[in-house]
């Protein structure tokens, strides 16, 4: 069991207010009950594509799933202080997170563009598992090395490198294998 992740607590609490059962919800979102149900105990490390499918499914935003208490104007994150920390799995159903996410903007109200400091650790699983979802995302590459998987092209990014691409396309961002811990900044786009 991975540790307890917030989202799906968050995940249940939205579902319940909705008066949404988990069948309704898979139903909605295309994703199974069983998956939902898992990720709601924080059995799984979620991936971002399902999550995207659920927050649709219940009617929200991605960003949903990280506030606790929405502004209106501004938010500030201030270096040195600690965000929530919110763990993915680069795979759509796996109990290992290998990517760390830190919401610069958790607490900023109706946002269309979901910025993070993410910290992506090198896996062991050698399978890559695309997915792909509305949007579009942006990644520059603060330290470390990491591969994205876009398509059939696969693009090495070294620290000050790059990439901005449509999230239709499937995909999958995951460390080198000659990589510690690689830290990205990360904004990712999804229409309401």
């Amino acid at each position: 069991m991975t540790e307890k992740n917030q989202v799906g607590l968050k995940i249940r609490q939205l579902r319940e207010m909705h008066q949404c059962s988990l069948e309704d919800l898979a139903e909605q979102s295309g994703c199974s009950a069983a998956f939902i149900e898992q990720l709601e105990a924080g059995e799984l490390a979620p991936s971002l594509a399902p999550l995207l499918k659920i927050a649709r499914g219940l009617g929200v935003r991605l960003g949903t799933f990280l506030d606790d208490s929405p502004q209106n104007g501004p938010v500030v994150a201030r270096s040195g202080v600690d965000c929530q920390v919110v763990r993915f799995s680069g795979q759509s159903h796996s109990n290992i997170s290998t990517l760390d996410f830190h919401a610069l903007a958790a607490d900023k109200k109706d946002r269309h563009m979901e910025p993070f400091l993410i910290d992506v650790h090198p896996s062991a699983e050698e399978e890559c598992n695309l997915s792909a979802h509305e949007g579009e995302e942006f990644i520059y590459v603060l330290s470390g090395s990491i591969q994205v998987v876009y398509g059939n092209e696969t693009h090495v990014l070294q620290m000050g490198d790059s990439i901005y691409y449509d999230s239709v396309v499937p995909h999958e961002v995951h460390a080198t294998h000659e990589s510690d811990t690689a830290k990205i900044l990360a904004v990712v786009y999804t229409p309401v």
